[in-house]
């Protein structure tokens, strides 16, 4: 998979982090996932289609979803229902919506955002392509930014 896919999803999540949420975020070393299914408790998808397609996924601990979605809101929330999950598809909309922006060449139509949470989920990644990794570290928890995308 192309970094020219890949880097505007990592500065669309950088500046959602800090222009929404006013929170430093640091990001780690963009690795091939070995296992694709694993991700962390909660995680907001979206799916793209036109001449790229795939899909894009925020991965968050329940803990680490509660505080992001608190700081989000303005409003402390303490347990994982609906206004965070609803907080998180919100963030994976914003994501994919900014890098659209970087990647008007390539026709690409977003979908809906999605919340998937659990331990034992599956996202069905595009066949053959890797799924990339890139880590982020906040003062409200790690998470990861996970992209998988081929031309189509």
């Amino acid at each position: 998979m192309k970094a020219k896919y890949i880097n505007p999803f990592i500065n669309a999540t950088m500046n959602l982090f800090k222009d929404y949420l006013g929170l430093e975020v640091k990001s780690g070393t963009p690795i091939v996932l070995e296992d694709p299914q694993a991700l962390d408790e909660v995680s907001g998808i979206i799916g793209l289609a036109g001449e790229t397609t795939g899909s894009v996924v925020l991965s968050f601990s329940k803990d680490t979803a509660i505080k992001i979605i608190s700081k989000f809101a303005g409003h402390p929330y303490q347990a994982l229902g609906s206004e965070v999950l609803d907080g998180v598809g919100e963030l994976i909309n914003i994501v994919a919506g900014n890098a659209k922006k970087d990647l008007l060449d390539f026709k690409i139509v977003i979908s809906l955002p999605g919340v998937i949470t659990g331990n034992d989920y599956r996202i069905h990644w595009p066949e053959q392509v890797p799924v990339i990794s890139v880590p982020f570290i906040t003062s409200a928890g790690d998470f990861t930014l996970n992209v998988s995308l081929k031309d189509a």
